[in-house]
């Protein structure tokens, strides 16, 4: 209560003060709040790669776009440290989308179980059921959490991808990745739709059952995917190969400079506010300076003295980062729910971010505060009292 009363004795100025402080802790939540979210996309899409190798055509990335002739399959199994090969097809669910796959709405087909047991990406079922080989020659899907939300689907109902109706078998629990925004379908399903997204005089001498967008490989127990991925580029040039490095490489130092560059923002922010806490405290000081003199007088150590002002700079800064974490994470959940109908969740506000974010707010207002106060501390009671 005392440093509240001591900080109510400059309102306005503290007010202000805290308001700086608010707001670069505001910018950090939201900021750290977004890069969580693709983060987590990011570390989803490495857990997938990280014991398997894709297959693409040349130029198109990881899967999307160009079609792949499915005999490819075969030629690919046949080689040396090959287990298992899955052919598939990916695409947008809507022709307004391209190029990048991360939080946007996909179709992806391939034929159910066909890993044989080796996908080590689990995904499960909150209600209704997941993809078999049966299913191949049906119209249904399996859809993503949030797809399912989006689309207002549950079991049993039906929904449109693509303009083809299918019944939905399945929703799958909450990831936190791209399969939450991906409708699951039969590879045979698949095919069709995929080569409708074709141009037209392409895809005219095109069998849908002959094409895939792309082939997941899973290799022999044991051996290394790099070892694999280097076969299938020796023995197919023409072929886009990936593996787990590869895609970490390739996003994840994207994902890094952008995070850098959101964090960076959010700390400018808090910089400018750390320099407005110590003009506060520098100020209060000047003003307090003949205070300061009586407690020194009256045998107030200059330990008491430092640890008194640093509190009140740390309250300071306590205070603007509650105050700060409160927005944030308004506008976090707030931005979730406007874009939870569109299947577009830009924010993932977590208990280690909250915590940071106050105690990184406390912190800098503590240090802001200790120059001011070490300076006060040092002052002789002698001049201090006579300080007008």
């Amino acid at each position: 209560m005392r440093l509240l009363r001591e900080l109510g004795r400059r309102r306005l100025r503290t007010t202000l003060t805290i308001l700086g402080i608010t707001i670069g802790i505001w910018a950090l939540v939201v900021f750290g709040s977004m890069a969580n979210k693709i983060n987590s996309i990011v570390d989803g899409g490495s857990q997938f790669y990280s014991d398997k190798v894709t297959v693409a055509a040349r130029g198109t990335g990881m899967g999307l776009g160009q079609p792949l002739d499915i005999d490819t399959a075969g030629m690919v199994a046949s080689l040396d440290g090959v287990d298992v090969v899955v052919p598939s097809v990916v695409m947008p669910m809507t022709d307004e989308t391209s190029g990048m796959t991360m939080g946007m709405e996909m179709v992806s087909g391939q034929v159910g179980g066909a890993d044989k047991g080796r996908e080590t990406f689990e995904l499960n079922v909150a209600t209704g059921r997941e993809l078999t080989a049966v299913d191949e020659g049906d119209y249904v899907t399996v859809l993503g959490s949030d797809l399912a939300r989006q689309l207002d689907a549950a079991v049993g109902e039906t929904v449109a991808l693509r303009g083809r109706d299918f019944e939905v078998i399945g929703i799958i629990e909450p990831t936190l990745t791209m399969p939450d925004t991906t409708a699951m379908v039969p590879l045979a399903a698949g095919q069709e739709l995929f080569v409708e997204t074709l141009p037209a005089l392409f895809a005219a001498d095109l069998e849908p059952s002959q094409v895939v967008s792309g082939l997941t490989v899973y290799p022999v127990p044991g051996t290394d995917p790099e070892v694999v991925a280097e076969s299938i580029r020796a023995a197919a040039p023409d072929l886009e190969v990936m593996t787990g490095a590869d895609f970490d490489e390739q996003i994840g130092s994207a994902t890094a400079i952008f995070n850098a560059i959101l964090v960076g923002i959010a700390l400018i922010s808090l910089a400018v506010g750390g320099l407005s806490v110590i003009n506060t405290m520098a100020m209060s000081v000047a003003e307090r300076t003949r205070e300061i003199g009586i407690k020194r007088a009256i045998g107030g150590s200059r330990s008491r003295i430092v640890g008194e002002l640093v509190a009140e700079s740390a309250l300071i800064g306590f205070l603007g980062g509650v105050i700060g974490l409160a927005l944030g994470a308004a506008i976090a959940l707030i931005g979730n729910e406007l874009g939870r109908e569109s299947g577009l969740l830009l924010f993932m506000l977590t208990p280690w971010t909250a915590f940071t974010a106050v105690a990184f707010s406390t912190i800098l207002g503590a240090l802001a505060g200790l120059v001011p106060a070490m300076h006060a501390a040092r002052l002789d009671p002698v001049t201090a009292l006579r300080y007008e």
